[in-house]
């Protein structure tokens, strides 16, 4: 299906290019080093993958798949009833795998690349495991908390892709010492596959998975926020119909399409959605 195939290439772009960036800023023997500080790196790093999620959002990719490429996103959407969990089951697997591609492309940069272990994820030192956690939670609700307040405000929503970069850029700085500032489990797969990192693997699927639950339950009670569709961006194309869908009105519990018929807005979608 072309959904899973643009999610899968989307994450592997986000994974590919976005930890260059990485790669980039943060390793010793690279050109941004010896320019300017820690914090100020820590900043640029997280503007500049927060961009590359920007782009995606707004690519031809992005377009088809709705650019969540991040797990947690997809469950968001999931649990806001927006997207059917048959559908998103194959968004995880795309951007999973996505991700691992992602990160072969990676072994290309060489001495600096395994200087920073491909952009690996790990707890820092001084920290642990369990603060790790806590901070890939608050991280992740805010990412959740943020995207559902942009996508939800008729207002906002056309601006939804510039939220990432500066919001990247904050979270990086405050919190990359305590856990990397993942906030999404394949961002963190793809390089622990290729580099053989796995130390505190688990903190990047407990703390953003726990951070995906409570941004959603934090904006519940909001009900000016209107989300009809699980897409980041483009939120007028939906060219299979299976996008757009009320879970609450859908007797089926994975919203199964029931007469789907290729090509056709809206196949299968027992809620009339587009």
């Amino acid at each position: 299906m072309r959904l899973w195939l643009a999610e899968f290439a989307g994450t592997a772009l986000l994974v590919g290019v976005g930890l260059s960036a990485v790669i980039i800023d943060t390793s010793p023997s690279g050109p941004v080093a010896p320019l300017i500080g820690p914090g100020a790196r820590l900043a640029l790093t997280g503007f500049l993958f927060g961009a590359v999620g920007a782009g995606i959002a707004v690519s031809p990719v992005g377009k088809v798949s709705g650019a969540h490429i991040n797990p947690i996103v997809t469950l968001a959407f999931v649990l806001r009833r927006r997207m059917r969990p048959w559908l998103a089951a194959g968004y995880v697997v795309a951007q999973l795998t996505g991700a691992i591609a992602g990160a072969a492309v990676l072994l290309t940069w060489g001495p600096a690349g395994t200087e920073v272990n491909l952009g690996s994820t790990v707890p820092g030192r001084a920290y642990g495991p369990a603060l790790a956690v806590a901070g890939e939670t608050g991280t992740s609700a805010a990412l959740i908390v943020g995207l559902f307040i942009f996508i939800g405000s008729r207002r906002l929503r056309a601006w939804t892709p510039l939220l990432f970069p500066p919001l990247y850029a904050l979270m990086v700085y405050l919190e990359a010492p305590v856990s990397g500032t993942s906030t999404n489990p394949a961002r963190s797969l793809g390089p622990a596959v290729i580099a053989g990192i796995w130390h505190g693997w688990w903190v990047y699927w407990a703390g953003p998975v726990l951070g995906a639950l409570i941004g959603v339950a934090l904006i519940r009670p909001v009900r000016q926020l209107e989300v009809d569709i699980a897409k980041v961006y483009d939120f007028e194309h939906d060219r299979y119909g299976l996008l757009r869908w009320s879970g609450e009105t859908d007797p089926s519990p994975l919203g199964w399409p029931r007469h789907p018929r290729p090509g056709a807005p809206g196949a299968g979608d027992s809620s009339g959605g587009r």
